[in-house]
């Protein structure tokens, strides 16, 4: 058997040997592949033999810790508020302390106001009381009178005074009196007593001779 192995393996190394010159001699062109081409084929079949293995899983991305105030800074910014509230709220108070005050004042401010009004009225009332009492007490005297007498007073007595006595009696006692004045006087204080029953701004006293 070893005789024949070896004879075998002849044949296979002079055939092999054939096989090589052929291609040899055939163009280099046509024989041989380019360096190039060669490694491009070879990086193509290996991206294909890796392309089918699977691709590893990613690895889990461990999350970022939050970021947060340090507690120092956290205990002072709510410090800080809390004395901007309290701040505020006695604003408030004060405010609202003065405006009581205020309201307190304009209540005592307007019940003085009331109270004085009250007295000047009771005054007043009292001045009129007396003075309707003067006058009627004038009027009286008046009327007692002679009426020659009473216009002879008349005639240099005040004007206001006059017709506010005359213009106080009755007609049947005033117009003997007003026919006995000065007609001049008579005219004006029978004018005024004609005006003064007229609206104040009606009232034409400017012209009124005396």
């Amino acid at each position: 058997m070893r005789p024949l192995t070896l004879i075998l393996a002849g044949l296979a190394v002079a055939g092999a040997a054939k096989i090589g010159l052929a291609l040899m001699e055939e163009p280099r062109s046509a024989s041989v592949i380019p360096a190039e081409t060669e490694q491009t084929a070879f990086v193509s079949a290996a991206s294909a033999a890796t392309s089918t293995e699977p691709a590893p899983a990613p690895k889990p991305v461990a999350a970022e810790p939050l970021q947060c105030d340090a507690p120092e800074d956290l205990l002072a910014s709510i410090q800080q508020e809390r004395a901007l509230l309290e701040a505020q709220k006695d604003r408030n108070a004060q405010h609202e302390a003065e405006l009581d005050l205020a309201s307190e004042t304009l209540a005592l401010e307007q019940q003085r106001l009331a109270d004085l009004k009250t007295e000047l009225e009771g005054l007043l009332a009292k001045v009129e009381a007396a003075h309707t009492s003067d006058v009627d007490r004038l009027v009286a005297l008046y009327q007692n009178m002679k009426p020659k007498d009473a216009a002879a007073i008349m005639n240099d007595l005040d004007i206001e005074v006059s017709v506010m006595v005359l213009g106080t009696m009755n007609e049947r006692d005033a117009a003997p009196i007003l026919a006995a004045l000065n007609p001049v006087r008579a005219r004006a204080i029978s004018q005024i007593i004609l005006e003064r029953s007229k609206l104040p701004g009606d009232q034409r006293l400017d012209d009124i001779r005396l």
